[in-house]
């Protein structure tokens, strides 16, 4: 029962697919058709129009020459040698002005008295032209018009008539114009097109294919070879009768006959009737180079369609296989599982050991760390008592002045220097545990105040002069009042080393609140921070002065001081050259403000 099933599923979806392809290729063929049925379209559209005007162009020229005294002279005395020769000549000229093919003259009875080709030996002249319909219309009055193969030359054209009248309005004769259709016929040969031009009667009288001239697209019946005959338009050609088919489409009209040399052909065919020449005007386009690609389609539909189905069937192989691995690691997994909750008691007690054993090692790097970092406490502690023996000597020179007042005042800086370096030694201390002391608020002008006194002594040293760029509303920020001075001196510092020995020694100190923060910048005219040690340069023992000049553990106990703020110290390089070294710091919240 199943595999009944499973075949007459199969069997449905090949009828499927077959039905698709079908419906593909019957929208591709049609739209390949509408397409050539519109480029057939455009062509005749240019057919008929060129036709018309090589007409038109022609069509009033004989009404208009009638009009010439010697043509009229010439049918009231038909028997004087030299006015016929005379007029022979005439229309000889001006046939080749007006570029046709011949230009004669008939009497009432039909003979032909003079005309432009007199002198070669398919001359008009004498030829009877009664039995042609354009002379019968004009010699009754009206303007002629008749296309035909010439029964004199054998040379097809289209031919115009008009009454010749003397001054009373009597008609005395007809003046006959004939055009040759070849050159036109010969124009339409380098097109990708089949166009041929047919009379009433559905006889081929034009065509780019030679083997359809003198054949009819219609029956021929009794009547109509009679009235073909009486009027001799095709001479003694020989007419037959093509064998069309004619199949109706939706986008496009279709014919079916023989080629001129008997392939059996189908074309999209359009057709304008021309009312005044009495034309049917056809231009047909062979269907076989508009269903090529049309089929190319289709091919290429059904090969995406096959390598789509290819692509499902592999896909569904791969799920297949993709289920049966999923099956195999899920016992896998499973397995696994059961291992590790085995050891998942001894892992938690090794993890256990080894969180003791990570702490023990963090406390002893801390231990290590302490040494090296001793080794820091007589840089820092340098800069204040340099600065202490400043106002040691000052003092004494004062008590010496008996200047007492400023002697105190310089004996209290000396203190405020001391209490600096213990807070130093404290700070160095609270390295080998982490620090504690709670963050304050801190007056930034103040500590600006008291950083520039510390550091004067080697700003003074290096002849820098500091500018300084405040903001009047520059709020409280959070810290530590000593560790900040701490790191405006070693930054200040900094800066002093950067210009020593430059042209320019100015230092620009700014400060400016930027939302939550404030932002104190202290810029340089040095050579500014090297790019190659921009990532390196608040690193512990990493510093570019020579050899004894420094540890390199400033920048980085200032960086760490920083952090400790919850905000940052940045090193960029001015535009204009020259280190930018950037404190951020925190605004002072509301409970510390109300604490305070």
């Amino acid at each position: 029962m199943l595999g009944w099933f499973k075949s007459l599923w199969w069997g449905a979806f090949a009828a499927g697919v077959v039905l698709l392809v079908l419906g593909v290729e019957r929208i591709a063929s049609r739209n390949a058709l509408a397409e050539g049925h519109d480029r057939a379209e455009t062509t005749l559209r240019q057919t008929v129009n060129s036709l018309e005007g090589h007409l038109r162009r022609f069509e009033a020229l004989p009404a208009l020459l009638a009009r010439n005294q010697n043509i009229r002279d010439a049918l009231e005395t038909p028997q004087d040698p030299a006015r016929i020769a005379a007029l022979n000549q005439w229309l000889d000229e001006t046939n080749a002005l007006i570029e046709s093919s011949d230009l004669y003259l008939i009497d009432l009875s039909g003979t032909t008295l003079a005309a432009s080709n007199y002198a070669r030996k398919d001359s008009f002249i004498g030829q009877n032209f009664s039995y042609r319909p354009y002379f019968t219309a004009a010699r009754e009055g009206k303007s002629g018009h008749f296309y035909a193969l010439g029964t004199t030359s054998g040379v097809r054209g289209y031919y115009f008539a008009s009454p010749v009248r003397d001054d009373a309005g009597q008609i005395l004769g007809v003046l006959a114009l004939k055009i040759g259709v070849d050159e036109i016929e010969a124009s339409w040969a380098a097109r990708e097109y089949q166009i041929l031009v047919t009379d009433p009667e559905g006889i081929v009288f034009m065509s780019t294919d030679p083997g359809w001239l003198y054949q009819g697209l219609l029956p021929l019946g009794r009547d109509q070879l009679a009235r073909i005959t009486a009027s001799r338009r095709y001479a003694d050609q020989a007419l037959t009768a093509l064998e069309v088919q004619s199949i109706e489409t939706g986008p496009a009209h279709l014919l079916r006959l023989a080629d001129g040399t008997g392939e059996d052909r189908e074309y999209v065919a359009t057709e304008r009737v021309m009312p005044q020449a009495g034309w049917t005007v056809r231009v047909l386009l062979d269907t076989a180079p508009l269903k090529a690609p049309a089929r190319l389609a289709v091919l290429a539909f059904a090969l995406l369609l096959l390598v789509a189905l290819l692509l499902s069937w592999l896909f569904l192989q791969r799920r297949a296989r993709l289920a049966e691995r999923l099956a195999i690691q899920a016992a896998a997994r499973a397995d696994l599982e059961r291992q590790v909750a085995e050891r998942t008691a001894d892992l938690t007690r090794a993890n256990d050991d080894l969180h003791r054993t990570q702490a023990d090692l963090v406390q002893a790097g801390k231990l290590a760390a302490l040494g090296r970092m001793s080794a820091a406490l007589s840089h820092e502690i340098n800069q204040p008592l340099a600065a202490a023996r400043n106002y040691a000597d000052s003092a004494g020179l004062l008590i010496d002045r008996a200047d007492l007042p400023r002697a105190k005042e310089n004996i209290g800086q000396i203190l405020a220097l001391i209490d600096r370096m213990a807070a130093i030694a404290r700070h160095l201390r609270n390295v080998a545990r982490k620090p504690n002391e709670p963050l304050k608020t801190v007056d930034l002008n103040a500590v600006l105040t008291d950083a520039l006194a510390v550091a004067q002594a080697r700003l003074d040293s290096a002849g820098a002069t500091v500018e300084t760029d405040l903001a009047a509303d520059l709020p409280m920020v959070q810290g530590g009042p000593v560790r900040l001075q701490q790191v405006l001196v070693n930054v200040l510092s900094n800066a002093a080393d950067a210009v020593e020995g430059t042209t320019d020694r100015r230092i620009a100190l700014a400060a400016r609140p930027l939302g939550d923060e404030v932002h104190l910048t202290v810029r340089d005219r040095g050579p500014g921070v090297a790019p190659a040690i921009a990532d390196r340069i608040f690193d512990p023992f990493f510093t570019t002065k020579q050899v004894g000049s420094g540890l390199g553990l400033g920048l980085s106990i200032s960086y760490n001081i920083m952090k400790d703020f919850e905000g940052d110290l940045r090193v960029a390089n001015h535009p204009e050259g020259g280190a930018v070294f950037t404190l951020v710091l925190r605004r002072a919240g509301p409970k510390a403000l109300a604490a305070e």
